[in-house]
C-alpha cells in the first residue's frame, strides 16, 4: 500500500498534558510518544510534594543527556553530590555518566525532560511508547 502526502492533513499535534497517556501512578507522562516526536525524547513527569520516588541514575548504560525544565512547582536536584534548586526559571542540563535524582519541594513538581544521544539517532525505550504496560500497574502507590 502506498500512502501518498496529503496537505490537507496537520504536520503538527496539540495535546493537554493532562489528556496523555501516563504511567507510574499517572505522575510519568509520555509526552514523546503521544506528540508524535522520533527524533528526541521528551517527557512530563508530576511529582508530589516531598516524595522520594524518582530514582537515581546517570544513563551511563545509553549515554543519554538530559534537561531538566520545570513547568509548574518546585525541586532540588542532586547532581554528583551537589543539590541545586529548580523553579520554572532554572534549568539543569545533565551529561550521560553524571548521576541525577529530583526531590520535588513543597508544592509538588511538573518536570519537563528533553533527552537524547549525542551524534545518534534517537530510540525511543518501550516504556515510553504508548500501550506498553505500567510496570508498576499491580503495585500500590507510594508514600512520602
Amino acid at each position: 500500500m502506498c500512502l501518498a502526502y496529503d496537505p490537507r492533513m496537520a504536520d503538527y499535534t496539540v495535546k493537554r498534558i493532562d489528556d496523555m497517556e501516563a504511567i507510574y501512578w499517572g505522575s510519568f507522562k509520555r509526552a514523546r510518544a503521544e506528540l508524535g516526536l522520533e527524533s528526541f525524547g521528551v517527557q512530563v513527569m508530576d511529582l508530589p510534594p516531598n516524595a522520594d520516588a524518582y530514582p537515581e541514575h546517570d544513563h551511563a548504560e545509553d549515554g543519554q543527556e538530559e534537561l531538566y525544565i520545570v513547568l509548574r512547582g518546585s525541586a532540588d536536584i542532586d547532581i554528583d553530590g551537589e543539590t541545586h534548586s529548580l523553579d520554572p526559571d532554572t534549568f539543569a542540563a545533565v551529561k550521560s555518566g553524571t548521576k541525577r535524582k529530583v526531590r520535588p519541594g513543597d508544592q509538588g513538581v511538573r518536570l519537563l525532560i528533553v533527552g537524547g544521544v549525542p551524534g545518534k539517532a534517537y530510540e525511543p525505550p518501550e516504556i515510553t511508547v504508548l500501550g506498553s504496560p505500567d510496570p508498576v500497574a499491580d503495585q500500590p502507590v507510594p508514600t512520602a
